[in-house]
């Protein structure tokens, strides 16, 4: 059989022959010898970025002594330069793979990888996705994304999508009409996975659960539903299994970097370690325990074309007790660092916080279908919802009850009820947004 995806990779530039064996020459070290490997590659990869990359020298400064735990966190606003100020000396823009992130974190910016880096990083996805019987080659994918809306951007992204076996639904409108067009393609094509955006996902199985539909009974070659960009609660989870019929996978990753954890067969959220070093930081930048909260600091141990060495990706995690040096477990993603609420008593708490709590009452009637919360003073909220219905009495003020309970009380809450909620440009939804 023609293998579509990998040629149209090597056609790219991307050397995939060579990726896989290397990825696999990593994944066969064993357990006793991992930490001795990662250490060995985290020292390689920073002494080529001294020696090549002007921009991380200057990072790093003088030093008497080059100690793991003493160079620099890089920060997304580090990184807010231009690109050509970035690359390591031997690489241009026309010889490296380029992309920007969507900014979700407040902070764009276009990076870098060398064509073997982002090869090896293929590699590691196409790994992980095999968990569950996908072959990129072969595999239909439903895809639910945004897309460029200009001519040649979106003719590009549905040239990817033809080479990569999938069909993308774009999500800037999810209303039922549209999500009764998507409905019809899962009746008429033979999809083997769904994958995409959580929050649109979400929407999709609220509609099919309106409808009394479930997914499989209609897509019958359906497999597996990978989740990403956008946290999954336990309750959505709950929701696409039992509407869609299939497993649910929870996919943690960014653009610039690789799959940060994939949750693997036994559904523990398995962290990357092949390609990535991940490390849990206090404020101090010193590293926690495992089992203990901090933010989410990772190393790009292959990237030579543009140094990703203890970046901050933005997010707040915990790693597992059970971790090991080859087998990291996330046990939880707390949200954005940027996602923080600042609360009248000084208290500070996750954004996602109020998300949670209030979800548990919101669409305990189905009647709401998504929401987003935008704190607008340190005591002031505003909730904007798309529903059928405006929301009862009833509910709001069990949001106020359960606000007060678990956050604080005093916090003033308003409702603004929506046709739809404002996405990113690449269709993303930010559950929760400060505005202070």
């Amino acid at each position: 059989m023609f293998r579509l995806f990998d040629f149209s990779l090597k056609m790219s530039g991307f050397p995939m022959r060579e990726a896989h064996a290397a990825f696999d020459e990593i994944l066969a070290i064993p357990e006793a010898d991992y930490l001795a490997h990662i250490e060995a590659q985290r020292k390689k990869i920073v002494a080529f970025h001294l020696e090549n990359n002007t921009f991380y020298k200057e990072l790093v400064g003088k030093k008497d002594k080059i100690d793991w735990n003493n160079l620099p966190v890089l920060t997304k606003r580090d990184l807010q330069r231009p690109l050509t100020e970035r690359l390591s000396e031997g690489y241009t823009q026309k010889s490296v793979f380029v992309n920007k992130t969507s900014g979700s974190s407040g902070d764009p910016f276009v990076f870098a990888k060398d064509k073997e880096a982002h090869a090896l990083t293929w590699a590691s996805i196409i790994y992980r996705f095999g968990w569950y019987g996908i072959d990129f080659n072969s595999s239909f994918q439903a895809r639910f994304y945004g897309i460029p809306l200009d001519f040649i951007g979106y003719r590009k992204e549905r040239l990817k999508d033809f080479l990569g076996l999938r069909y993308r639904f774009p999500i800037f409108d999810l209303s039922d009409v549209f999500l009764e067009k998507v409905l019809k393609h899962f009746r008429t094509k033979k999809f083997d996975y769904i994958n995409g955006y959580t929050s649109s996902i979400v929407l999709f199985a609220k509609f099919l659960q309106k409808k009394n539909l479930f997914l499989k009974d209609i897509c019958p070659t359906l497999k597996v539903c990978m989740v990403t960009s956008e946290m999954l609660f336990d309750s959505d989870k709950e929701l696409l299994e039992t509407q869609f019929g299939i497993p649910v996978v929870n996919e943690y990753g960014a653009s610039e970097l690789d799959l940060i954890a994939f949750q693997n067969p036994k559904g523990e959220w398995q962290v990357n370690s092949e390609t990535l070093f991940v490390e849990i930081l206090d404020d101090n930048n010193q590293p926690v325990p495992n089992g203990q909260e901090g933010r989410i600091v990772i190393t790009s141990l292959y990237n030579k074309a543009h140094p990703f060495i203890r970046y901050d990706i933005g997010d707040i995690g915990i790693l597992d007790e059970k971790s090991t040096p080859k087998k990291p477990i996330l046990k939880q993603l707390t949200g954005r660092t940027n996602d923080i609420a600042l609360l009248p008593s000084g208290k500070k708490s996750p954004g996602l916080t109020f998300y949670y709590v209030t979800k548990s009452i919101i669409e305990d009637d189905g009647n709401v279908k998504e929401f987003i919360i935008r704190q607008t003073k340190t005591d002031s909220f505003e909730i904007d919802y798309v529903s059928e219905e405006e929301l009862t009495s009833e509910q709001i003020k069990g949001i106020q009850e359960a606000i007060d309970k678990y956050l604080e009380p005093g916090l003033q809450f308003s409702y603004n009820r929506k046709n739809s909620l404002l996405r990113n440009a690449r269709g993303k939804l930010k559950q929760f947004i400060s505005e202070l």
